[in-house]
This record gives C-alpha cells, sequence and structure tokens, in this order.
C-alpha cells in the first residue's frame, strides 16, 4: 500500500500535474493540501476518468484539503472535533484493505506568519486541538496515517541553515514542541524511520532560486501509528516533481507499507 502527500499550492493550477502524477505512480492515497478552490468546483469528474475516488473540504482563495483513493472510503470526517475554525484543514476517511481498516487523515497545518504574530498563537492552538483530536482518532483506528504539510521542520536536518532561521516561524522551538506532542499520542515520522540523504527538504521557496541551491525545509511529513510504522518499508520525497513546470513549491511525499 502507497500513500502520498502533497500540497499543491492551488489544484486548480496543479491539476494537470495532479492527474499525470496519478497516473505515474498510482498510490492506493494521495493527501492534498491547498487546493484553494470550493467544493462546487472540485473537479471530481478528472479523478474519476482515471479510477479515483475524492473526499475533500475547500474553501475560497486559501487551504483546503483532499484525500484522493483508489478504492471507496467510508466515515469521512471533516476539520477537529470540537475545535471552532472556519479554515478547512483537516480531512479524514476509512480504506478498508485486506489487513483491515486505515485511517487516512489529510491535514494542511497552519503557517504561523512570524512568531510575533496573532497567526502563530493561532498555529499553537491549532497543534493542540489536533493533537487531542489525534489521540482520539488512535484510540478508535489502531492503524492511523496522518499525511500533510505540517509547516514545522522538526529538527535543524530539517533546514538547509538552521542558523539562519533559527527562532524563525517553521522551526522555532514552540513549534517543534508542537509537532514533538503529535509523536507523543504514539505516532512515528515516516522519513526518519530510515537513513536518508542530507539535506533532504520537501519544500523550497520560489524566490532567489530556492529549488537549485537546494535551499529549502522538510515541512512535509507523513506520520504513521505504531501498527504502521512496523509494515513500513520506505518513505521517500520525490523531488523531481519540484522540476515540473510552474511546479507547485511542495514535493510529495510517499511511503509504502506492507500490508498483508
Amino acid at each position: 500500500m502507497k500513500l502520498s502527500t502533497w500540497n499543491v499550492n492551488s489544484l486548480n493550477v496543479r491539476l494537470p500535474q495532479v492527474i499525470a502524477y496519478l497516473q505515474a505512480t498510482p498510490v492506493d492515497a494521495l493527501c492534498l493540501q491547498e487546493l484553494k478552490l470550493t467544493d462546487d468546483k472540485f473537479p471530481v469528474g478528472a479523478f474519476e476518468e482515471i479510477g479515483y475516488h475524492a473526499a475533500f473540504t475547500g474553501q475560497k482563495t486559501y487551504n483546503g484539503v483532499a484525500i484522493l483513493t483508489r478504492q471507496p472510503v467510508r466515515d469521512v470526517a471533516k476539520n477537529i472535533d470540537g475545535f471552532e475554525d472556519p479554515q478547512q484543514r483537516v480531512i479524514a476517511a476509512t480504506l478498508d484493505t485486506p489487513a483491515g481498516e486505515v485511517r487516512v487523515i489529510s491535514a494542511y497545518c497552519p503557517n504561523g506568519q512570524s512568531v510575533d504574530s496573532d497567526k502563530y498563537d493561532y498555529k499553537l492552538k491549532w497543534f493542540a486541538a489536533f493533537r487531542d483530536g489525534l489521540q482520539k482518532e488512535l484510540d478508535r483506528y489502531p492503524r492511523l496515517a496522518v499525511l500533510g504539510d505540517y509547516n514545522v521542520a522538526p529538527d535543524d536536518r530539517d533546514v538547509h541553515d538552521p542558523v539562519k532561521w533559527e527562532g524563525s516561524v517553521l522551526v522555532s522551538e514552540p513549534e517543534r514542541a508542537a509537532f514533538r506532542s503529535l509523536l507523543d499520542v504514539g505516532l512515528h515520522d515516516a522519513f526518519r524511520l530510515f537513513e536518508q540523504p542530507p539535506k533532504s527538504f520537501s519544500w523550497w521557496d520560489y524566490r532567489q532560486l530556492g529549488f537549485r541551491r537546494n535551499a529549502g525545509l522538510r515541512i512535509d511529513h507523513i506520520l504513521l501509528s505504531d501498527t504502521l510504522k512496523a509494515v513500513c518499508s520506505e518513505c521517500v520525497i520525490e523531488r523531481e516533481i519540484r522540476k515540473n513546470e510552474q511546479p507547485s513549491d511542495h514535493a510529495p511525499v510517499m511511503a509504502t507499507l506492507e500490508l498483508a
């Protein structure tokens, strides 16, 4: 079973690239972030034509998340239970597999803008609510995979220039602590289950030749429960996708699970 996550930074703009990706890499579930469109504009038909089902929740101009799957899903849930938030950032669905049900969550965590911004305070509150929500999901679903753009580089290995970025949004210690709190409920960073090349990043700024210089951050993550960690055989960043014409500023991240 292959699970992938990709912040597409506008599905309208990147739809041909998403279709091409799914045709070349027919993953079982692709989690998308930053759809930037309302539900009535979601291209359901385009995905149906290539054999994919879609669960999604969007909003105009900003945010929006989706899960694309080769098999139908059930028990779709949107947003964080008990956390009032007009921003569409979380969607969850259950996939039935021969090994049992797998709960998949697609999340677009807040950016935070800057450490002195009210959006930063919102980010930390959001993460606290998300952690509590994941604990409830994990209590119900032992096979849990949480994929998305977390907007946190967990440690200095995930930052192209740790000195330059020190204390900044995306790498500040409160954000990193918030990310670790998600692991503390019983989740594991799939990418760090394996030896990885140094300077492995999933996001590069469009400005100042960020991708060409590999001046990036690893902020897109796949978190797995104990049960799925035990069967994860690979997790890779598909950085070649970032070379597309008019690319997203993010590359997909994919994990392989050896489910019986």
